[in-house]
């Protein structure tokens, strides 16, 4: 359904992202953001899910400022790499990577009002945009890793957001959840009876059940804040 464009950031900088558009006229625009494995054929796919509910969907590449062309499976070889990648453009200087995210969301405006949905390492960069960025009006962050450390909950989310965890998720603990919870009472939280990275049916903790719940939640929250 999608294919990979070139986008371009405000320091000019050119990477790529897979966009998937709706087949009838969108309802919203959608950025979605990887894990530590880059836009493989699994964020392609959940690209296209959004895109087949009616949203204009942008996966930008948030690793390209650091290595091109990536798109790892979910081996433990590739989750090293996978981590070490995310390492270097943690390590980017300000803006680093934020000003990608910032072009995909205007060019997911396209379609409209536009959220942001991200999973595990995309699931804290949705956090930092949900609490930095412009032009965003939803956010969904998916088991963020390192949205629980004290200065990531000492950020303020600027618009309404979702955030999904698993109690059985052994980089997150509940303690940390339960912290977050306290300090962001408007940001609605769900606990699934599951493991980090429930909701990618190409590993091995997959959670069908938790997915599909996720999935509805993240579906009508999207609708109410994009359309």
């Amino acid at each position: 359904m999608g294919s990979f464009v070139q986008v371009t950031s405000a320091d000019g900088f050119k990477f790529p992202a897979y966009v998937a558009q709706p087949a009838v006229q969108s309802r919203g625009g959608l950025v979605v953001l990887q894990e530590i494995f880059g836009v493989n054929s699994h964020i392609q796919a959940v690209a296209d899910g959004y895109a087949a509910e009616g949203y204009f969907v942008v996966a930008p590449s948030t690793f390209h400022r650091v290595r091109q062309g990536v798109e790892l499976g979910y081996t433990e070889a590739d989750m090293g790499e996978g981590m070490a990648l995310k390492t270097a453009v943690e390590a980017l200087p300000p803006p680093g990577v934020m000003a990608d995210i910032q072009a995909a969301i205007q060019l997911a405006a396209q379609g409209g009002k536009v959220g942001i949905v991200g999973y595990c390492w995309g699931g804290l960069l949705t956090w930092r945009s949900a609490c930095t960025l412009q032009g965003l009006s939803a956010a969904v962050p998916y088991y963020g890793g390192g949205m629980t450390t004290p200065d990531e909950m000492a950020r303020k989310e600027q618009v309404p957001t979702l955030a999904h965890f698993a109690e059985q998720d052994r980089w997150i603990p509940l303690d940390g959840v339960e912290a977050f919870r306290q300090a962001h009472p408007a940001v609605t939280v769900h606990l699934y009876p599951a493991h980090h990275g429930f909701n990618c049916d190409q590993r091995g903790s997959r959670d069908a059940p938790s997915a599909a719940l996720a999935r509805e939640r993240t579906l009508a929250f999207l609708a109410q804040h994009l359309g």
